[in-house]
């Protein structure tokens, strides 16, 4: 076994026991960590959003939160963000994070794994990072999310794409753009829009059909 083949190894190890060791404080790290703001670009992506002040966006698979502040400072004093997630650990430690940030325009939602539990017809975006590939039977659960959105309401969905990342490889945590593409056209939706400024994530906006 050569020196660089060893190391990957160990790091994979190191990794695997990290997010499945259910401390929610590792479970964090993974989350944010390996420099993730330098190839994330979480700037662009809150400006390629297009969220207009007032708006009412969802944050599924929200984590430790890393977009949640993001995003309750885009949609302003006069938005809400639903911070959703099935883990009640991360939720409590995001909490404990929207505390002290003073940020006072979300609201943390224990979601379901199959409904994430959102007000029908109020949500202006549904925003979901790195969770999409997490979530089973996708056509039927966005087929179903459509009944939550706004009249103006979009999806936007951010996952890996498997052309970058030893680890997401892996451990399976992605899943390739024409998949998403083909899984949101059954699940009723058209796209709006398709970034492609993030190297190792495929980021599409999608519209439910007319």
């Amino acid at each position: 076994m050569t020196t660089h083949v060893r190391i990957a190894a160990v790091a994979a190890t190191i990794l695997i026991t990290i997010t499945g060791s259910g401390c929610t404080w590792l479970k964090a790290r993974a989350y944010e960590g390996f420099g993730r703001d330098g190839w994330q670009k979480p700037d662009e992506v809150i400006a390629a959003l297009k969220i207009e002040s007032g708006d009412r966006v969802a944050d599924l698979g929200s984590g430790s939160g890393y977009f949640t502040i993001r995003l309750a400072k885009a949609v302003g004093p006069n938005g809400k963000v639903y911070a959703v997630d099935v883990d009640k650990k991360m939720n409590e430690r995001l909490r404990q994070r929207l505390w002290v940030a003073g940020v006072q325009n979300a609201e943390i939602v224990l979601g379901a794994f199959e409904d994430p539990k959102l007000p029908d017809g109020e949500i202006d975006l549904i925003f979901t990072s790195n969770t999409y590939h997490h979530i089973q039977d996708r056509p039927t659960y966005f087929r179903n999310l459509q009944t939550d959105l706004s009249a103006k309401g979009r999806v936007a969905i951010i996952d890996f794409d498997g052309r970058k990342g030893w680890f997401v490889k892996l451990q399976g945590h992605f899943t390739p753009k024409e998949e998403v593409l083909e899984e949101m056209a059954e699940a009723g939706y058209e796209v709006d829009e398709d970034h492609t400024f993030i190297d190792r994530q495929s980021f599409i906006v999608f519209r439910p059909k007319p």
